[in-house]
């Protein structure tokens, strides 16, 4: 079986702050994680490759220190990984990272499982693994907490608000993982000395069939304009009295003297 997953490098959000004067996130200096997600992603595609063999490739989009993202999924048990990465790719909203992304995928070329983390912590807009699967032209299940592949066929059980659903299609497919699918396992000391020996291929815009004006800034018809942290909310107050009136007649005093009634 061949399988693929998708993973993002993400600021640590334990981390994240961000610029007053330019109302952008401060990179520098924060810590990069593999997206937790993803992580689950990885889990999933190993268990699969112990029960039905095959290889394992990771692919992901980014600057060129994303290869550390990708070392760690090498060290977990991934075959494979290769990096997408170009100033061209650059600015790149969900609809274009997810062109960049299927392109690199056909130029790995044959598939069966493509998986992916259901979101990533850093824009939580769960698109882009749907996009790709539109982009392939291949059936997709989101949210999936349970899976079995038998003779070809994928059964998943699929985690929504209100309960479950149980969905069944032919492979090829794309699936985005929930947490509660595994646990994800630690990396082994034969896998960590396998992923820095491990020479990650870096894919550019020249390397892979996509429209240049498809990717990146130019190919993203969504614009992140500004970045800004909430005003802090003042905290309330608590009026404790013996009785109701007591404390009714409080709240009305409070009330006029900050000129609401």
């Amino acid at each position: 079986m061949e399988i693929i997953v998708c993973v993002k490098q993400v600021p640590d959000t334990t981390e994240v702050k961000i610029d007053p004067q330019t109302n952008t996130l401060i990179r520098q200096g924060v810590p990069s994680i593999v997206n937790p997600f993803d992580k689950n992603a990885v889990e999933e595609a190993l268990r699969l490759k112990e029960k039905h063999g095959g290889k394992v490739t990771v692919i992901s989009m980014g600057p060129a220190q994303a290869k550390d993202a990708l070392k760690e999924c090498i060290a977990l048990g991934a075959d494979e990984a290769i990096l997408l990465s170009d100033r061209a790719f650059g600015g790149a909203d969900t609809l274009a990272t997810s062109r960049t992304l299927a392109a690199g995928i056909k130029k790995i070329g044959n598939f069966d499982v493509i998986l992916c983390g259901k979101q990533a912590i850093d824009g939580d807009t769960a698109q882009v693994g749907p996009e790709i699967a539109e982009h392939l032209d291949i059936p997709q299940i989101t949210y999936v907490s349970k899976l079995e592949i038998t003779d070809g066929v994928v059964r998943a059980e699929r985690e929504h608000e209100e309960g479950y659903e149980i969905f069944e299609t032919k492979l090829p497919v794309l699936l985005s993982v929930v947490k509660s699918i595994n646990e994800p396992r630690y990396p082994s000391i034969k896998g960590t000395m396998k992923a820095n020996r491990k020479e990650i291929p870096i894919w550019t815009a020249a390397d892979v069939d996509v429209n240049p004006e498809h990717i990146g800034l130019k190919g993203s018809p969504t614009q992140v304009r500004r970045i800004f942290t909430p005003k802090q909310r003042v905290q309330g107050e608590i009026i404790q009295e013996d009785n109701a009136r007591t404390a009714v007649n409080r709240l009305l005093t409070k009330l006029n003297q900050a000129k609401i009634i």
